[in-house]
């Protein structure tokens, strides 16, 4: 009997010290700062996401055909458990722009990129540099396209935060890459012997967003020890329209149409939105949102089953988005939904709220600032975005912030920028007369509300604060003759 209280009273304790151990396991975990991952993807339609469509109405969701749509489990996983912005906006519908307003939490024309392909100034702070001055591991994967002309360019000289760049590459959409040893090679040339978006046999490894996801999962594997702040960055779903087998047969039986946008009529249709070339077949497409999907799926597992997953920050968005034949145009560059709204989702175990949907407009210069605060770091003080971290966690006070942002052009193209609301978008233009488009009575974007006289009201505070926004931040759209007049005119209306 004795023997038998013993055994108890040890088989107790060695309860007690495990629940114990556990408890300060714990602890120590949520003492740890969060790691950070960054998933960008590139010209992205934010219509190919589950968790985007189930927003929307069956017109809205699948406008390439009825129920025609892309399964997207593990990026809604992501947005099922943390929280998702149903109006993010590149704050400029191009890549170089919108990426360093993204990294850095200044408009464009403080970054000193304004347009494609122009490098970044030295003089910028990123997230990933503060972080680093923070102990964190920090690495870079991907199109970074903020470094010039270079193409492809691997391991820019000029860092800006991200340490480990090894994998990273200045522009291009490549299909096929392989690893050696001075590095990643792209292994496919023409016959002059010059490098090619060709797919040329890419598999599970060799595929640029497979072989993107492999060194991510490297580079988490080798810090995990450590806080870690990763950004990989994959040039899917952009054009050219090929993917690797399987991906590219999936969707071949789909009989897709024209989105209805397509077959507006053009009298009255303003320059930015003059039509180009319809897209109609969507299959290859498609295909990059699912290997991009399941290239997600295999991040969250790994972290799963290495037990990061609990604190690491996730955050899931594009640069911009592409049209797809909406307003039957290709590709990016105009205010429109299609074009300028991104899929962004925050996820987070414990930080953030589970399943929340932001309903406010926010765009690109938001997340540096916001990201750092929810880590409990300082931003910069020169960053101008708005620091949206508080509703992460308390969404209902969507209310003490002002719902508003602004997207523009890139400086080589015609002149426009919008000031926009959750439900107005204000499109002021070099060419063209203002628009004003309300997304709640006409979501296809197709009806001109600026004359009408209830709207009088909305259009003067939108001007109102589009004039506050460049002055604030020294637009030089805003100067510009016809803008200025337009502008002023609707001020004081």
């Amino acid at each position: 009997m004795k023997k038998q209280l013993l055994i108890g009273s040890i088989l107790l304790g060695l309860l007690i010290l495990g629940s114990c151990n556990e408890v300060e396991k714990k602890e120590e975990t949520s003492k740890k700062s969060p790691n950070l991952l960054v998933i960008m993807t590139d010209e992205h339609n934010f219509r190919t996401l589950g968790c985007y469509r189930d927003l929307l109405s069956a017109e809205q969701a699948f406008v390439w055909g009825d129920r025609l749509a892309v399964k997207t489990p593990n990026i809604d996983f992501l947005a099922d458990n943390g929280t998702l912005f149903s109006k993010f906006y590149a704050v400029a519908p191009l890549c170089s722009p919108a990426r360093s307003s993204f990294v850095s939490g200044l408009y464009p024309q403080h970054t000193g990129v304004t347009e494609n392909d122009l490098p970044m100034r030295d003089t910028v702070v990123t997230f990933a540099e503060i972080l680093k001055e923070n102990g964190y591991a920090t690495g870079f994967a991907g199109k970074w396209h903020l470094d010039g002309m270079g193409k492809p360019q691997w391991a820019p000289e000029r860092r800006f935060g991200f340490s480990d760049n090894r994998y990273m590459f200045n522009r291009g959409h490549w299909k096929k890459i392989i690893d050696s040893p001075d590095g990643p090679l792209i292994d496919a040339v023409n016959a002059k012997g010059d490098f090619t978006y060709a797919l040329n046999g890419a598999d599970e490894t060799s595929y640029m967003t497979d072989f993107l996801t492999d060194k991510t999962l490297e580079f988490i594997k080798e810090n995990k020890e450590a806080p870690f702040c990763y950004m990989v960055s994959y040039p899917d779903p952009h054009g050219p329209d090929e993917v690797r087998a399987p991906y590219d047969t999936l969707y071949n039986h789909m009989a897709f149409a024209p989105p209805k946008t397509s077959l507006k009529e053009g009298n009255n249709i303003p320059s930015w939105a003059s039509k180009q070339e319809p897209e109609v077949d969507q299959s290859q497409y498609f295909g990059m949102v699912k290997c991009i999907d399941d290239n997600v799926g295999r991040l969250i597992d790994y972290l799963k089953e290495s037990e990061l997953l609990q604190n690491t920050i996730i955050v899931f968005t594009a640069d911009h988005g592409d049209l797809r034949g909406e307003h039957q145009r290709r590709n990016k560059g105009v205010p429109m939904e299609g074009s300028a709204k991104v899929p962004f989702i925050v996820y987070s175990q414990d930080l953030v709220q589970k399943g929340a949907t932001i309903k406010n407009v926010f765009n690109s210069v938001d997340f540096a600032p916001s990201i750092l605060n929810m880590m409990g770091f300082s931003s910069d003080e020169d960053m101008q975005g708005i620091d949206f971290s508080s509703l992460l966690t308390a969404p209902d006070l969507e209310e003490g912030f002002e719902d508003f942002t602004v997207t523009r052009s890139s400086s080589k193209k015609e002149k426009w920028i919008s000031g926009m609301t959750s439900r107005y978008k204000l499109v002021l233009s070099e060419l063209d007369p203002p628009w004003l488009l309300d997304l709640e009575v006409n979501p296809d974007e197709t009806i001109n509300y600026i004359e009408m006289p209830e709207k009088e009201e909305i259009v003067k505070n939108l001007a109102v604060m589009l004039s506050d926004y460049g002055h604030q931040f020294e637009d030089p759209y805003l100067k510009h003759p016809k803008i200025a007049e337009d502008l002023s005119i609707l001020h004081n209306q």
